[in-house]
């Protein structure tokens, strides 16, 4: 039997997890094209290469400003970076509280084993220090995510994300 989770339209969807835990990949099943923000995307416009790090600043003043012109225009509106860290998480909520829209945060909590086995899969491998990396701020995330204010705040353990189903109010 699916999960529902519901949430009202004006609600910015923030999705948190590490590399290769399959945030992208949920939110492609789930929403229009055009409702998710990726972080990846945004790097791939700026410099052909959704890998390169070197221009994380602007790729993440692309990412912010798209999702703050779509909720300035009422739009339902996802965000697909890892938001492990908390200052990441910080400046979503509060673009989201401008706005005059629920904030609902989403952490993929899957295992590192998995994560990995999906990042050698992937042709964008980030590689496995990062992988472990981000599984250690997950960890964090999920201790500290409860205290930041969410209106919504919703954890998936990886045998349940398939059967999630996201409905609005």
């Amino acid at each position: 039997m699916a999960a529902n989770i519901t949430i009202p339209r004006r609600t910015l969807l923030v999705l948190c997890g590490p590399a290769g835990c399959g945030k992208s990949t949920f939110a492609a099943q789930r929403f229009l094209r055009t409702e998710i923000i990726s972080s990846d995307a945004c790097r791939a416009m700026i410099c052909d290469d959704e890998t390169n790090q070197g221009v994380n600043r602007e790729t993440f003043n692309l990412f912010h400003y798209i999702i703050e012109k779509r909720l300035s225009l009422g739009r339902f509106t996802v965000a697909d970076s890892t938001a492990l860290q908390p200052f990441a998480r910080r400046r979503l909520l509060d673009q989201a509280r401008r706005a005059g829209y629920n904030a609902c945060l989403l952490i993929f909590n899957v295992s590192l084993e998995t994560c990995l086995a999906r990042d050698r899969l992937r042709a964008r491998s980030v590689g496995e220090q990062v992988v472990q990396y981000h599984f250690g701020l997950l960890q964090k995330t999920l201790i500290d995510a409860p205290g930041e204010a969410w209106d919504m705040l919703f954890v998936l353990d990886e045998d349940e994300m398939e059967m999630v189903e996201i409905e609005f109010s």
